[in-house]
C-alpha cells in the first residue's frame, strides 16, 4: 500500500534535512501521537520511542514532535528494547524495478493473502503493528484473515514469505469504508470538489483519472477504493481530522472529497510543491521522506503532470 498524512511543514526544512534525518512536526489542533505516526506510515510506538514518550502520551498543541525515518525509528525501538536487535531493513535497499511505461503504475505495497498467512505474521515481516495494518486495510485485528484478501502493506516493506507463491484466483475485498460503488463521475464533478476545497482542479482530475478513470467501482490490488483510490485507513484519517462533516462511504463524490482533502494536506506539508505532493499521494509521505522517490513514483508523477493538460491545467 499508501499510505496515511498530516499538516503544514515548511518545505525548506524538508530540503535542508539530510537524507534519512528526522523531520520536526508542529502539533496542530485535533492531532494525536497516533495520527501523526499514521500520517507518516509509522507506528505510534515508533514515534513515541524516538521522542522518548509512551504510546499513550498526549501531545500538546503547538509543541514539536520529531518524525523519524524508518531506520531511525527502528533504531529507537531497538534501544528501548521494544524489538529484537536484528537489523532493520535498509532505507537504501533495492526496490523492485519500475514496470514498463503505462497509464497506471502498479500500486505500491499491494499483496494478496495466501493460505497460511496471518495478519500478525504479515505485520511482523513488515515491522509494523497488527493494529496498524488492520487500521489501514479496514480489518478486525482479531479476526480471521481469509486467503485472497487484498491488502496494502507498508511501502518498501520486505515481500512476505509467500509472495512468490501463486495468488488465489478469488480476490476478497475487506468490508470497510469507502465502499466501491458502480458509479462513474466526469471531470467536471472532480474539478468542482477540488475548487471547493482550494485544490487545483486540473491536478485533482489528473490524479483521479490516473487512479481510476473516474470509476468509483475500482478496487486496486492494494485495497484502495473508488475514484481517488482511497484506503480505508486514509478514509478514517480524513474523516477524523480533515473533513468538517460526515462523509458518505457509498458516495463517489465523497470519495473524491476524501482524496482531495488528503491531497490538500500533502500540498500543505510539501510547501505547495505539486510534484512532491503527487509523489506522496502515490508512495506515501513517510516513505517519500525516508527513502526518496522510487522509480515507479517518478513514472506516476510524470503521468499525472502529462494528464493535467487534458483537464485545463
Amino acid at each position: 500500500m499508501r499510505l496515511f498524512t498530516l499538516f503544514a511543514l515548511l518545505f525548506a526544512l524538508l530540503l535542508a534535512a539530510p537524507a534519512g534525518a528526522a523531520v520536526p512536526h508542529t502539533v496542530q489542533p485535533g492531532e494525536t501521537l497516533w495520527s501523526i505516526a499514521a500520517a507518516n506510515n509509522l507506528t505510534t510506538r515508533t514515534v513515541a520511542a524516538f521522542n522518548g514518550l509512551s504510546e499513550n502520551s498526549q501531545v500538546v498543541l503547538g509543541s514539536t514532535v520529531m518524525v523519524p525515518s524508518t531506520s531511525e525509528g527502528y533504531a529507537s525501538l531497538q534501544k528501548a528494547g521494544l524489538v529484537s536487535s536484528a537489523p532493520a531493513a535498509s532505507a537504501s535497499a533495492p526496490v523492485a524495478s519500475a514496470p514498463a511505461a503505462s497509464s497506471a503504475p502498479a500500486p505500491l505495497g499491494g499483496y494478496t493473502v495466501r493460505p497460511g498467512d496471518t495478519l500478525s505474521g504479515l505485520a511482523a515481516s513488515s515491522r509494523v503493528s497488527v493494529s496498524a495494518i488492520a487500521a489501514m486495510n479496514g480489518l478486525n485485528p482479531n479476526g480471521v484473515l481469509l486467503a485472497g484478501t487484498v491488502l496494502k502493506l507498508p511501502t518498501g516493506a520486505p515481500a512476505p514469505a509467500r509472495a512468490a507463491e501463486p495468488a488465489p484466483a478469488q480476490k476478497i475485498v475487506p468490508a470497510a469504508a469507502p465502499e466501491p460503488t458502480s458509479t462513474r463521475l466526469g471531470a467536471g464533478d472532480v474539478q468542482a470538489v477540488a475548487a471547493q476545497h482550494g485544490v487545483s482542479p486540473s491536478l485533482a482530475s489528473a490524479i483521479a483519472w490516473q487512479e481510476s478513470g473516474f470509476n468509483n467501482g475500482m478496487v486496486s490490488s492494494a485495497n484502495a477504493r473508488g475514484v481517488m483510490q482511497v484506503m480505508p485507513g486514509t478514509w478514517n484519517y480524513v474523516q477524523q481530522n480533515l473533513a468538517n462533516r460526515k462523509l458518505d462511504p457509498n458516495s463517489a463524490t465523497d470519495n473524491v472529497t476524501a482524496g482531495v482533502l488528503y491531497l490538500k494536506s500533502l500540498l500543505n506539508q510539501t510547501g505547495g510543491d505539486e510534484s512532491a505532493a503527487i509523489a506522496a499521494y502515490y508512495q506515501g509521505l513517510g516513505a517519500l521522506r525516508s527513502r526518496g522517490v522510487f522509480d515507479d513514483t517518478k513514472q506516476y508523477v510524470a503521468n499525472v503532470q502529462a494528464l493535467r493538460s487534458r483537464f485545463g491545467g
